[in-house]
């Protein structure tokens, strides 16, 4: 950036802004895998707004349907109000997706955000059980409002609510151990145990791949457990799906790879399709024990994001093509990270799908990585409580040049980084 151009965000934007500052340029417009700043240089994206963006930025089929919509002078506010997109996606959410998963979840509408859905979810869950506590997981994010804080394990965002953050308890995440501690030993024990401090909590919230955590990938088997000792405890359990749903991690639901039923479930981000904030937050039918208006907000009616959400779901979950593909490019990326891990020294790599992490035993290259991608032309955040893995979130509907290119730019970062293995030992 210039000094001018930069004038107005440093005097008048929060200093709380952040990606900005990682990637210091205005830019201006944007289409598919691709963003071009004001002064035409162009970036690949692999980032696609933290996962709000798994079909690309400014799709022609879903903008198609935006535009029509608002030239048809289709509503855009509409708070709860019954209208003919929400009925449209509705339909199209029950036909595409619940139907053929078998799954019978009533829909809420909560707020535009990934927070209102968890927020909305732990809610329902004490008002259905009771209970006020809520285990969560370490290394955990599932938002910024308090109620999604208190389950967040990140203590820098934790430290930002300013009051004691209650009714919540940490569990180890899959392999927090590194297979050390036999899963669920800890947690089994103290929620049988009179003595052991834990009141028996509402529900447990987990994600099954922790984005911002690090890539952490929890095994299908661990989340088999999991759902098992839920259910046997008549405690519920939710799946934030705001990152990883949508696809990202190849099926719709990123929980489907361990065939369990979630007693609740949180979609934001990519279910607007287009990027046009929209969340729902999903539940089993006998769980729907809210009053009318017991839980609202004034933009959860938001018409346009239902009309791309309903186009998204059309035209790319009417078959099972988008899924196929996003696994076999999940399977490239992960094929070139293993090729980087046996180059180079101090590198592992974790993931699915389309969401892959190479992760670094020095935390500061994967910024120092992160930052060379950039300066070449390809965007990448870092994620882990380190900051130390270098984090993928390319479009799902990224061409399989723009893949290898971007993948390219990567190596190349990583190689100017890292110190090349020793192949003489």
């Amino acid at each position: 950036m210039t000094a001018t151009t930069t004038t107005v965000f440093e005097q008048f934007e929060s200093d709380v802004r952040s990606y900005s500052r990682m990637w210091p340029t205005v830019f201006d417009t944007a289409k598919g895998a691709w963003l071009r700043d004001e002064h035409g240089k162009e970036y690949l994206d692999f980032f696609a707004g933290a996962g709000a963006l798994n079909y690309g930025h400014n799709n022609p089929v879903l903008k198609r349907a935006l535009i029509d919509y608002i030239v048809g002078n289709g509503i855009t506010h509409g708070l709860d109000m019954a209208t003919v997109a929400k009925r449209r996606l509705l339909e199209t959410f029950r036909d595409l997706i619940l139907g053929p998963r078998n799954l019978t979840y009533k829909v809420q509408f909560p707020g535009p955000t990934g927070t209102n859905a968890v927020e909305a979810a732990l809610k329902l869950a004490r008002k259905v059980t009771g209970r006020q506590s809520i285990i969560s997981f370490t290394n955990a994010f599932h938002g910024m409002t308090l109620g999604s804080l208190s389950v967040t394990g990140n203590s820098m965002k934790r430290a930002g609510a300013g009051i004691p953050l209650v009714h919540a308890t940490p569990m180890p995440f899959d392999n927090y151990f590194d297979g050390g501690t036999a899963d669920f030993q800890w947690f089994a024990r103290a929620l049988d145990d009179s003595g052991s401090g834990i009141n028996r909590p509402a529900a447990v919230i987990v994600e099954t791949v922790q984005g911002e955590g690090g890539v952490n990938v929890a095994r299908p088997e661990w989340l088999r457990a999991l759902a098992d000792l839920c259910a046997r405890r008549e405690i519920l359990l939710i799946v934030d799906d705001v990152q990883m749903g949508c696809g990202r991690t190849g099926p719709f639901f990123s929980f489907e790879v361990a065939g369990i039923e979630p007693d609740i479930v949180t979609l934001s981000k990519s279910i607007g399709g287009y990027g046009l904030p929209l969340a729902l937050t999903l539940f089993k039918p006998e769980f729907d024990i809210w009053a009318p208006g017991e839980h609202n907000g004034t933009f959860r009616g938001n018409n346009p994001a239902f009309v791309t959400a309903q186009v998204a779901l059309e035209h790319y979950w009417s078959d099972d093509r988008l899924e196929t593909s996003t696994l076999e490019l999940g399977d490239r990326i992960h094929t070139r990270f293993v090729g980087l891990t046996e180059q180079f020294d101090g590198l592992s790599t974790r993931g699915r799908g389309l969401v892959q992490g190479l992760a670094f035993a020095d935390a500061s290259q994967a910024g120092k990585v992160s930052q060379i991608a950039y300066d070449n032309g390809l965007l990448v955040e870092t994620s882990g409580p380190s900051d130390q893995v270098v984090k993928l979130l390319p479009p799902l509907t990224i061409a399989d040049d723009e893949l290898e290119l971007g993948l390219g730019i990567l190596a190349d970062a990583v190689a100017s980084v890292c110190r090349a293995k020793d192949t003489t030992r």
